[in-house]
């Protein structure tokens, strides 16, 4: 429907009728060129400028034309397929071809009358559906979820949710179905009938263990009629020279509702991705035996490193530093004073902190001239008792012309020209409203091109004294903290947030900038992980440096996968704006070895590496549906239940609801000026006029 209107009073085509008309009478009615001839031809001429200019004043007026465009929408419904392992034992064959047809004949039934849409689900929603039950995970609210922002605000008529009801990812789906706004109507798949089955229901175990320690494995093993067997719990280790036992029990079922759990303790002897495997035995008529076997994976890492805590005498601020650093498992602490330094290998440690040293009493030499052979980085904490004479000689980082005698009591003010490493917003804000620390009294001046993370405030005066500063001197790397007093900021930092978080990234900063060793390589690879899900695609990142240490990626840059069987895979990085990238896709479960090459400026630079892939086996420790789950949901959500061979009868309910479609009107405007058959007419009429007055002799 289309309708005109006009930005000015309607009265004002009037105005134009006159004009026209005006204009017209004014140019024919005293002209006498054709009256004795054709009398009859002045008015026809007349009419036609008349019509012309009275057009052309109203196009003046911007009208515009106003066009209502309806859209029918009718209801949606959405049918979603749950493409699980799970229902693969139950749908195959003739039942798989039975079912098929039967969701296809109901789709197109629906059709008719409303707009279907189709998904397939489990790990993630997609389209179209496949029949292909390989996802191995169930995550049913995801596709609840994916409707509901799809159609928000829009005619959603029902949601047909067919699953057998396991869900092993995201939320339980009754709490999220009251966003839909339509009924959820579920149809139960999977076989509810609880058969004899021993299950290896759940491993748990470290993900990370460190070389030469000892960690635990928490096997549950659950079955159901199986009273009165017995089966063997194995746990082997699977590397590359075949599987080997490493422990084995015998485990009774008691009774038809079987659970137990054990604990074992094994020991990481291998730096690595290591692969476990814990089963048991088959029992005689269990339904199914894949379900009886666990594989998992552990990284055991030889990166330890081991810190070394000296002071010249007891003080808490040793144990203070010694409490923050253990909560990171990398580290490993030792405390000692300097008189009994002889206990301890001082050689044998990654990172030396000095409490007090040198003193006026020990010039620390002992660890001094072991950090400096053997360029272990240091941090110095300096107190009442430091020489500050020795002090200055020993470290490159900061000067100190003062005495020990009469400190001063000075609080932290963060330096926000600092850039060695990011800091939270957190710290920056509530760290100099810290306990104040004890300093030397005195002057104190960098050395070299050291960087300061905290000057010092004394008083309220913010002075440019550093406290915190770091610096280095050919491969070592140095920290100092010019005071003492260390464990007032833990105590404050408890009481003011209940936790250590401030103090623990002051300390653990700090420490981590010290012992990280340069990765002088010209060529490097990093893969996003060591342990990938075997439904995860591996991803990898390059990075080429010339001999300024400039990134570049002219050269391509291949990558060689290797299995377990030797099989080789063989890749070309992506490149980024100055790097590389590579997605290599999914890979079977096993350890996988890569090489990376590239040839730049002549030289041959390689990389080699190493990833695991690990199977995701919860499909198959649940297979009994859950249909109560699925009667649950309907009747929550003004649906219905329906079984597998019911699809019919679910469509042919849907198709008796009175759904309505909904009428979105939109109403389009445009001005009148540029509709093109205006300017023909306008050409028409004035075109008409010209033509008759010179065909009858006026110019």
């Amino acid at each position: 429907m289309e309708s005109i209107t006009f930005q000015y009073p309607a009265w004002y085509l009037l105005l134009c009728i006159l004009l026209g008309a005006g204009y017209a009478a004014l140019l024919y009615f005293k002209d006498k060129t054709f009256t004795e001839q054709y009398p009859n031809l002045p008015k026809w001429l007349a009419l036609l400028r008349f019509l012309a200019v009275t057009l052309i004043a109203i196009l003046l007026l911007q009208p515009l034309l106003k066009t209502l465009v309806e859209d029918v929408k009718k209801p949606a419904v959405v049918m979603a397929l749950d493409q699980s392992e799970s229902l693969a034992a139950v749908l195959k064959g003739d039942t798989l071809e039975t079912f098929r047809n039967e969701w296809e004949a109901a789709k197109n039934r629906l059709s008719e009358k409303y707009e279907v849409e189709e998904y397939a689900f489990g790990e993630e929603p997609r389209q179209p559906v496949n029949f292909q039950f390989s996802d191995k995970v169930t995550d049913i609210s995801r596709v609840i979820t994916l409707v509901s922002d799809l159609h928000a605000g829009q005619n959603l008529g029902a949601l047909v949710l067919a699953t057998d009801g396991i869900y092993n990812q995201g939320s339980n789906p009754l709490y999220l179905a009251n966003k839909l706004n339509a009924p959820v109507y579920t149809v139960g798949l999977g076989d509810t009938l609880i058969r004899k089955d021993l299950i290896l229901k759940r491993v748990f175990h470290n993900e990370i263990a460190y070389l030469g320690d000892k960690f635990s494995v928490q096997v549950d093993v659950s079955a159901r009629n199986c009273a009165g067997s017995n089966t063997n719990l194995n746990i082997s280790k699977v590397d590359e020279n075949g599987t080997s036992n490493l422990i084995q029990e015998t485990v009774q079922i008691r009774n038809n509702d079987f659970f137990e759990t054990r604990e074992y303790v094994l020991e990481a002897d291998k730096a690595g991705v290591q692969r476990y495997r814990v089963s048991l035995s088959a029992i005689s008529g269990e339904a199914s035996s894949s379900n009886n076997y666990r594989e998992f994976y552990v990284e055991v890492l030889d990166a330890r490193q081991k810190i070394l805590i000296v002071g010249n005498s007891p003080h808490p601020d040793m144990s203070a530093i010694k409490q923050s650093l253990e909560e990171n498992k990398n580290y490993e602490v030792t405390t000692e004073v300097i008189r009994n330094i002889n206990k301890v290998n001082v050689a044998e440690y990654d990172f030396v902190i000095l409490h007090n040293l040198p003193s006026r009493t020990n010039d620390g030499s002992a660890v001094l001239n072991i950090a400096e052979q053997r360029n272990i980085p240091t941090m110095f904490l300096v107190g009442t008792q430091t020489n500050l004479a020795r002090f200055n000689q020993v470290q490159p980082v900061l000067s100190i012309q003062g005495n020990t005698t009469n400190p001063n009591d000075v609080q932290a003010a963060v330096n926000d020209g600092f850039n060695l490493f990011t800091i939270d917003e957190e710290l920056r804000k509530q760290l100099p409203q810290f306990n104040p620390l004890v300093a030397p009294f005195g002057e104190f001046s960098l050395k070299g091109g050291a960087s300061v993370l905290l000057n010092q405030r004394i008083g309220k005066v913010d002075t440019k004294f550093p406290l915190m500063a770091f610096g280095q001197e050919g491969e070592r790397k140095f920290v100092v903290l010019a005071a003492e007093g260390l464990w007032r900021w833990r105590l404050f930092d408890f009481l003011q947030n209940q936790n250590h978080d401030i103090f623990d990234e002051v300390i653990g900063k700090a420490v981590q900038y010290a012992t990280v060793k340069a990765d002088k390589r010209r060529f490097r690879i990093s893969v996003a992980k060591n342990i990938f899900n075997e439904n995860e695609p591996v991803t990898f990142d390059a990075e080429l440096y010339n001999e300024s240490y400039e990134l570049v990626n002219e050269p391509d840059v291949s990558l060689t996968i290797i299995n377990e069987e030797g099989r080789e895979f063989n890749y070309t990085f992506d490149k980024t704006t100055n790097g590389y990238t590579l997605e290599a896709g999914v890979f079977p479960v096993g350890n996988y070895r890569f090489n990376g090459r590239v040839n730049f400026n002549g030289q041959n630079l390689t990389y080699n590496g190493k990833f695991s892939v690990q199977p995701i086996q919860l499909e198959l420790y649940e297979t009994t549906a859950d249909h109560g789950l699925l009667r649950r949901l309907a009747a929550d959500h003004g649906g219905r239940f329906y079984t597998a061979g019911q699809l019919d009868a679910l469509a042919e309910e849907l198709l008796q609801k009175d759904m309505k479609p909904v009428v979105f009107a939109t109403t389009r405007t445009r001005s009148v000026i540029h509709l093109k058959w205006i300017f023909f007419l306008l050409l028409g009429l004035l075109s008409m006029e010209w033509f008759l007055r010179r065909y009858h002799g006026g110019y």
